[in-house]
């Protein structure tokens, strides 16, 4: 498998982006008709389809949500067999009572976090990589 497993060497090399825009959590359904181009992730649970959006697309489509967050990518190249990044982001953003929901892709991990809490999220996120 592809990326890297070593910890501090994730954690020296992640490099965390801020990707522009407001993204947020629906629950949706066929009706709401939206394009999967649109749509950042899809996640089917029992309850129904959870998708992350840009704000933009669900205004647009008058779907409702109730948090707005900001998309944070860790731009190292991470293996999906990777021990601790997860946890030693997770760790580092809750002790300065920072919410985060993590998705870990192929290439790279993403962690989602309130909108009011993005600049210091990525403060904490560059000192993480630079102890």
């Amino acid at each position: 498998m592809s990326g890297k497993t070593n910890l501090s060497g994730l954690i020296r090399s992640m490099k965390p982006v801020l990707n522009d825009g407001d993204y947020v959590y629906c629950m949706v359904g066929a009706e709401d008709n939206i394009d999967v181009h649109e749509a950042i992730c899809f996640f089917r649970e029992k309850e129904g389809l959870t998708q992350i959006l840009p704000k933009q697309v669900a205004d647009a489509r008058h779907i409702t949500y109730e948090f707005i967050a900001s998309w944070i990518t860790l731009t190292v190249h991470s293996s999906l067999e990777a021990v601790g990044l997860t946890a030693a982001v997770s760790k580092a953003l809750a002790e300065a009572n920072i919410s985060c929901n993590s998705i870990a892709a192929y290439n790279h991990d993403h962690i989602f976090v309130a909108k009011k809490d993005a600049d210091r999220a990525m403060n904490i996120l560059r000192a993480v990589s630079k102890q």
